[in-house]
């Protein structure tokens, strides 16, 4: 197998969750040009039309499903149906996810519990569910969509850092577990990204000065830029390809270096 090959997925089946847009439809499409086939999924039929119309758009042709992934029983039988009508699931992305924030002192228990369950509950469904069938095969790889926030606290983000702290070790469990079955579970932290959900956070002021937020996190990442989708592509593949069939159990942050910086002097 020559060195290219080692990052092809060709004949590949690669299902993303939640990839309708942003980071998961970046890798998916990532995916998609390394010769995967692409399967998707989304809360309602509305998120996986508009996700199929815009892979569509991309060239892409997706397989696209709609799933609650904090339903066990649904997700079962999703992965049942992508096994019929596409194939065995080889790569799993566990990218669905949501955030709120809100100081824990004014959180409910009941809206932590919810962060929990789609950041955290619904990866382990989700990997619990194709594990088998990857075990079979002998092969599978599982990459979890974690955060800095796997590493770091910040004010309003109690339940979405727990969740991702929780979701950095069930990967390293996954990894241990199933890692004798040449299936490997690794990690993501993306750092901030440039998406249509932050643009407000990142628009210039009517005096023409940056949003706060935004020089925040320039002073903070030694790149001194906001990540783009695109710079989850290249790891995204490498984690899902043969050229990482010995990484295991590892989180690749994507940050532009902010775990790496104490950031400036005032």
């Amino acid at each position: 197998m020559g060195f290219e090959q080692n990052f092809s997925l060709k004949g590949k089946v690669a299902w993303i969750t939640g990839a309708s847009y942003g980071i998961g439809f970046a890798i998916a499409s990532a995916y998609a040009q390394a010769g995967a086939t692409i399967v998707f999924n989304d809360i309602n039929r509305d998120l996986v039309n508009k996700g199929v119309e815009a892979y569509k758009q991309a060239g892409i042709q997706a397989h696209g499903y709609v799933c609650d992934v904090t339903n066990e029983e649904a997700v079962t039988a999703l992965v049942a149906q992508i096994e019929k009508e596409v194939g065995v699931v080889d790569i799993l992305v566990n990218n669905a996810g949501i955030i709120r924030r809100i100081p824990m002192t004014e959180m409910s228990a009941a809206e932590f519990r919810k962060v929990v369950d789609v950041d955290l509950n619904a990866p382990f469904i989700c990997s619990k569910a194709v594990i088998p069938s990857m075990i079979k095969k002998g092969h599978g790889k599982i990459i979890n969509i974690c955060s800095m926030m796997s590493e770091l606290g910040r004010e309003t983000v109690s339940a979405y850092a727990a969740a991702k702290g929780g979701l950095k070790m069930l990967t390293r469990n996954i990894c241990s577990e199933y890692g004798k079955y040449n299936i490997q579970c690794n990690g993501i932290g993306p750092g901030y990204i440039a998406t249509p959900q932050t643009a407000p956070l990142r628009e210039r002021q009517p005096d023409g000065s940056r949003h706060p937020f935004d020089s925040f996190i320039i002073a903070k990442t030694p790149a001194e830029r906001w990540g783009e989708t695109s710079d989850l592509m290249g790891p995204a593949v490498f984690l899902a390809s043969d050229a990482s069939n010995f990484v295991n159990g590892h989180i690749l942050y994507v940050d532009g270096g902010i775990l790496a910086y104490i950031g400036k002097q005032p």
